[in-house]
C-alpha cells in the first residue's frame, strides 16, 4: 500500500494474527447464539468486550500505517499523483495513495479510509497465507505432483534463480492447475453469506426475498457429481478441457459475480512466484498429512493443529 511499519515484523504479525483470530471468533459465537443477536445483549457480553479489544489492535495497526503514509507525502512535499511521478516513481502508485488525495476533495473520510485499509490488510494478508499454507503442505504429499511442477519450472527457468518474468508467470500452466485444485480442497474463506433482494427457486424449495443465505463454499467444492473422488488432490480437474465440462459456479473459492474477490488475479501470481521460487531451490517432504487436519469453525478456514509442518530439502 505504499507505506512499512518500523515496529519488528514478528511484532506485527503476531499482533495483527491474534486480533484477527479473536474478531473472527467472536463473530462465530455470535451466530451459533441466537440470544447474541439481540445488539443489547450483545454489548453486555465478553463475547462482545473480547471483540472490541481485537479491533482496537487492528485500528491502532491501521491507523499507524495511514498516519506513516500522509506523514511521508506531507515530507516529501507529495500533493498529488504527478508530483510522486515527478520524482521518479511513476507506475508506482499506491492504493493508500489514492484514497488519501480522495480524502482532500471530501470523497472520503478517515473512518472510511481506515475501513478501506483493514480490507485489503485482511484479505490481502490472512486469506493468501492461509492459502499458501495449505497448498505447500499439499504439494510435500504428492510426490509426483512435486515433480512434475519442478520439471514445468526446469522447462521454464532452464537454471535461472531469477524472480519470474510475467511471462514466465504465464507459463506456469500445471502449476496454477496445483493452485486451483488446492483452493478447491482447502477455500481461504469456506463460507459466504449473501442477501436475497428477490424471491427464488432452489432445488424444489422457495427461498423468500429479505433471506439471508450462507453458501458452504467448502462442502460445495467437496460434492461427488461434480469433482469425482472430491477429497483426492487431483491438478488435472483445471485443465481447459475439464473446467469447459462444469458450471462456472461449481468452483468459486474467490466466491463470483459482481462481489467476487477483486483480487483473485494478483493473488494468483503472487503463489505462482513465492511457490515456483521456493520449488526450484527445494524439494519438500512431507509432514503433517491432510488426515491430521482438524478443522475448526471460523470466518477463515482454520484448524485446530498447532501448527502444519514440511520438510525442506535442498535441491543438488
Amino acid at each position: 500500500m505504499g507505506t512499512s511499519m518500523h515496529e519488528s515484523i514478528e511484532s506485527v504479525a503476531s499482533k495483527y494474527s491474534r486480533a484477527i483470530e479473536e474478531v473472527g471468533k467472536a463473530i462465530i459465537e455470535r451466530m451459533c447464539r441466537i440470544w447474541l443477536h439481540v445488539d443489547y445483549i450483545y454489548k453486555w457480553s465478553n463475547i462482545f468486550k473480547a471483540q472490541e479489544a481485537a479491533l482496537k489492535d487492528l485500528h491502532t495497526f491501521t491507523t499507524s500505517i495511514i498516519n506513516e503514509r500522509r506523514t511521508y507525502l506531507q515530507e516529501n512535499g507529495i500533493e498529488t499523483f504527478e508530483d510522486e511521478e515527478s520524482n521518479g516513481k511513476k507506475g508506482r502508485l499506491a492504493m493508500l495513495d489514492l484514497l488519501l488525495e480522495k480524502e482532500k476533495v471530501g470523497d472520503i473520510d478517515v473512518d472510511g479510509i481506515r475501513e478501506e485499509v483493514d480490507t485489503f490488510m485482511f484479505e490481502g494478508h490472512d486469506t493468501t497465507a492461509q492459502a499458501l499454507t495449505f497448498l505447500i503442505m499439499t504439494i510435500a504429499n504428492e510426490p509426483r505432483v512435486q515433480e512434475k511442477i519442478y520439471e514445468e519450472l526446469r522447462n521454464i527457468f532452464k537454471g535461472n534463480q531469477n524472480t519470474p518474468t510475467t511471462d514466465e508467470l504465464n507459463e506456469m500452466k500445471y502449476l496454477e492447475c496445483c493452485i486451483k485444485e488446492s483452493l478447491r480442497l482447502y477455500p481461504s474463506v469456506p463460507i459466504i453469506l449473501r442477501y436475497l433482494t428477490e424471491e427464488i427457486t432452489i432445488g424444489g424449495y422457495i427461498i423468500p426475498r429479505n433471506t439471508h443465505i450462507h453458501i458452504s463454499i467448502y462442502d460445495l467444492h467437496r460434492r461427488a457429481d461434480l469433482y469425482p473422488e472430491p477429497e483426492r488432490f487431483i491438478p488435472e480437474r483445471f485443465l481447459p478441457e475439464a473446467c469447459a465440462k462444469r458450471h462456472p459456479y461449481a468452483y468459486i473459492p474467490f466466491s463470483a459475480g459482481p462481489r467476487n474477490c477483486i483480487g483473485q488475479k494478483f493473488v494468483m501470481l503472487e503463489m505462482k512466484t513465492l511457490v515456483s521460487s521456493l520449488l526450484r531451490k527445494y524439494r519438500l517432504e512431507a509432514v503433517t498429512k491432510p488426515s491430521d487436519l482438524k478443522f475448526r469453525t471460523d470466518i477463515l478456514l482454520r484448524t485446530n493443529n498447532e501448527s502444519i509442518y514440511v520438510n525442506f530439502f535442498n535441491r543438488c
